[in-house]
């Protein structure tokens, strides 16, 4: 090979984006779980941190690390209809697993509500999206309606806390990914809930 043409080859590659990173399908198990199992992790996760602490209230992402560990990394979607913008700085070989829109049914305060008919209030609120969107580096996803995760059964949020809840919505897996800068825009439109978020990921 002519050694010009060697020396362009290794500047292209050297300037070349990131390799995509792959969708994981809906069924497919991340880390020995179901992605099903990881929507209430994530729920769990969302909801251990006082509101000021909140990664999912966090308008710029400086706290995105907090509360992760092991082969997955969530991302953390947003209380306004606004869009957000945050930057992360990730680890390498991590899997994203994040919501584009989802809700969780409590039963009323001092209430008891069967488990059954929080799983049917949870289903009502994240039927029928008007628009499902996930962008990775300008790549446009479709399909995102199979990735809708409904809890089987109910769970609790956190161990001290003794009501059930039901969560669903539409959640998906990115990864692993290599090092590299990425653009991930996501978000939903339901009825009643809307989100719209933008992340610049250092993956390093």
């Amino acid at each position: 090979m002519h050694p010009t043409l060697t020396l362009a080859a290794m500047l292209l590659l050297a300037a070349a984006p990131p390799a995509m990173a792959q969708l994981v399908p809906p069924a497919k198990a991340i880390a020995g779980a179901t992605q099903e199992e990881w929507s209430k992790r994530w729920w769990r996760w969302a909801l251990s941190f006082e509101d000021e602490d909140s990664p999912v209230a966090d308008t710029d992402g400086r706290l995105c690390a907090s509360g992760q560990s092991g082969p997955v990394w969530f991302l953390a979607g947003s209380y306004d209809t606004r869009r957000t913008v945050r930057s992360c700085r990730i680890q390498s070989g991590k899997t994203l697993f994040f919501p584009l829109v989802n809700s969780l049914a409590f039963p009323p305060d001092d209430e008891r509500e069967a488990c059954a008919s929080l799983m049917l209030r949870a289903e009502s609120m994240t039927e029928a999206p008007a628009g499902l969107v996930l962008e990775l580096n300008g790549r446009r996803f479709d399909g995102l309606e199979a990735h809708r995760q409904a809890t089987r059964g109910c769970f609790l949020v956190a161990p001290d806390d003794d009501a059930p809840a039901a969560g669903n919505g539409y959640y998906v897996a990115l990864g692993p990914l290599k090092r590299g800068r990425y653009t991930l825009n996501f978000g939903g439109i339901l009825p009643g809930l809307s989100q719209a978020v933008t992340y610049t990921l250092d993956v390093r």
